[in-house]
């Protein structure tokens, strides 16, 4: 009965234990991990699926944010690309034409 007791005992410990410390996450790349929330996790979400390849404008970006679910106003949208274009961000961003673009820094 002391082994029944115990083994009970073991079972939950473990089951507390991962429910406050989580699973291990050995090796796991730190990109896997990344969460793309708010408007800055949902224009980081299209530079990984590769939407700025080429060159886009804000409404462009917009269109494309909406269709993963996000729905930003574009005011919005622009101050999240000006802070991911500045110096060390995954985007760069130009004047063509006029109108201010962006596109995937190499």
């Amino acid at each position: 009965m002391n082994e029944k007791i115990l083994k009970n005992i073991l079972v939950r410990l473990e089951r507390l234990e991962k429910a406050n410390f989580g699973s291990e996450k050995k090796n796991i790349p730190k990109n896997k991990l990344k969460k793309f929330e708010g408007p800055k996790g949902g224009i980081l979400l299209l530079v990984a699926k590769e939407v700025f390849n080429r060159r886009r404008t804000v409404p462009e970006i917009k269109v494309e944010l909406k269709k993963y679910g996000y729905d930003y106003r574009i005011q919005v949208v622009q101050t999240a690309l000006n802070r991911l274009s500045q110096n060390k961000g995954p985007l760069t961003a130009f004047l063509e034409g006029g109108t201010k673009v962006y596109v995937k820094r190499k």
